[in-house]
């Protein structure tokens, strides 16, 4: 019999050991974390408001976080609200269902199976029957929209885009697939199949924990905007305003003067706001360089921090 341990893997193995540990450590400490997809957590595909988004059917938007992400949204634009779903439905868990069709071809999805209630007190929603057409009509919005994510770096994407031509790998699929309900009830139960790139990105263990308890006491819009991608680097102590920027769609030296010095009051604000929800223990500001290339730098200390991370 041949034993199998750490040295009989293959290199794609520790790797998917070593992001499953990660994310076992990362959601250490917390009630029920929301354990989701790395690319969602860590993307600019929500806008960082809840009102006057754009609906229209047409709607495509490509949105780059340097270096970390290229994504387009088409059907709609994403907001807010829609975080929230995508938050509460990864805080109750997807599983893996395996079914067959009368023909006898093996069907894989994933599924998150709760009931309105559940899903009304982890969205952070009231508990009343009121809210159930919200919530129904937040996740159809979802299944409307398609995203389509490149692989590779922005730079590959900015050259290949000036050119017409796709950015070499990627995919493209919805995030919600088919939504069911057994009534209108609060305990009715509620299925929610995801599409098939989240499938595949749970199998792998491409995932996160993000403290969903902080998450929904969050109170402004960039607050919620920026705590997933805070949250879910649990190695990282600092972020820029450039980058902050870009998660929030916006390119911070493209903007006037006015609007730079509005986006960092939003970022002092989203940081006091993540501290009082009991996210971040401190953090503080700084500004880099001088002149045309001076720059704001925004350190702080997470309360879900290793022990060793923490100053002696």
């Amino acid at each position: 019999m041949v034993e199998v341990g750490p040295k009989n893997l293959s290199e794609v193995e520790r790797r998917r050991l070593a992001r499953l540990e990660k994310t076992r450590q990362n959601a250490r400490g917390r009630r029920a974390p929301a354990v989701m997809p790395s690319r969602l957590a860590r993307t600019s595909a929500f806008a960082a408001r809840t009102h006057s988004l754009n609906t229209d059917s047409n709607f495509r938007r490509i949105y780059i976080v340097p270096p970390h992400s290229v994504v387009e949204v088409a059907g709609r634009e994403l907001g807010t609200r829609h975080r929230d779903m995508l938050v509460a439905l990864f805080r109750l868990r997807a599983r893996r269902v395996e079914a067959r069709t009368d023909a006898g071809q093996r069907i894989i999805l994933c599924q998150t199976e709760t009931s309105w209630r559940e899903l009304l007190v982890a969205s952070g929603l009231s508990v009343h029957v009121t809210n159930l057409l919200t919530a129904l009509r937040v996740l159809q919005e979802l299944q409307r929209v398609s995203i389509r994510v490149f692989r590779g770096s922005h730079e590959e994407f900015m050259k290949a885009e000036a050119r017409g031509l796709l950015a070499g790998a990627g995919w493209s699929d919805a995030l919600i697939g088919k939504i069911e309900w057994e009534g209108a009830q609060l305990d009715s139960r509620v299925t929610v199949s995801y599409g098939e790139w989240v499938r595949r990105t749970l199998e792998e263990r491409h995932l996160v924990a993000v403290d969903a308890d902080v998450y929904f006491r969050l109170k402004s819009d960039y607050a919620r905007c920026w705590w997933p991608y805070i949250d879910s680097q649990p190695a990282h102590s600092w972020i820029d305003v450039e980058l902050l920027a870009s998660l929030a769609g916006r390119d911070y030296r493209a903007e006037t003067t006015k609007q730079r010095v509005k986006l960092r009051e939003e970022v002092r604000q989203a940081l006091s706001d993540m501290q009082q929800a009991g996210g971040l223990v401190s953090w503080s500001e700084e500004i880099i360089g001088s002149g045309r290339a001076k720059t704001y730098r925004y350190r702080y200390l997470r309360a879900g921090s290793p022990q060793a991370e923490l100053p002696v």
